[in-house]
């Protein structure tokens, strides 16, 4: 198994830069992040998508339709934990910021990608993925490991001295 410090990673350098960002995480559900529409926009690039944690895509055109029918819950009142945190720079002023989200029961690995600039900080990608197991570095058993149905024919692995090299 894996040190959990893999996924929780932070350089000393990245410390307050992470500090910044935990304020504003779960996006859309903290005071930081934004409260209007105006800030909403302002903290998402013009090219923001998310993947959530249904596995369904979703526009920023979308998410700002939805927020104006039902503002979000926020996640202190909703008593939402944030943990696990890491922190890696993706570019001069790009970050990826990894943590787990807590909600009640459901568990979920959150992942968004921050830019700073000179208007503050924007998100341009996030994505959800709802944890199974609270176990990491652990194989999945056989039977929740993805097979092709009975029906579909199998491919035959041919030996070693009937395939053809395709550098010869």
């Amino acid at each position: 198994m894996a040190s959990d410090s893999v996924f929780t990673q932070v350089a000393a350098d990245l410390a307050p830069v992470l500090e910044e960002l935990k304020r504003r995480e779960p996006i859309f559900h903290t005071a930081e992040f934004g409260r209007t529409r105006a800030e909403f926009e302002r903290g998402m690039a013009p090219d923001y998508w998310e993947v959530g944690a249904s596995g369904r895509r979703y526009s920023r055109e979308f998410i700002l339709r939805t927020l104006d029918d039902a503002p979000p819950e926020d996640a202190a009142e909703a008593g939402w934990e944030c943990s696990e945190f890491g922190i890696r720079r993706l570019g001069a002023e790009t970050f990826l910021l990894t943590y787990t989200l807590r909600q009640w029961e459901r568990i979920t690995r959150r992942t968004t990608v921050w830019q700073r600039t000179s208007e503050g900080w924007r998100v341009l990608f996030h994505q959800g993925t709802i944890a199974a197991h609270s176990e990491d570095d652990v194989s999945p058993p056989a039977e929740e490991m993805p097979h092709p149905p009975a029906e579909w024919p199998r491919a035959r692995v041919r030996p070693a001295h009937e395939r053809v090299r395709a550098w010869s």
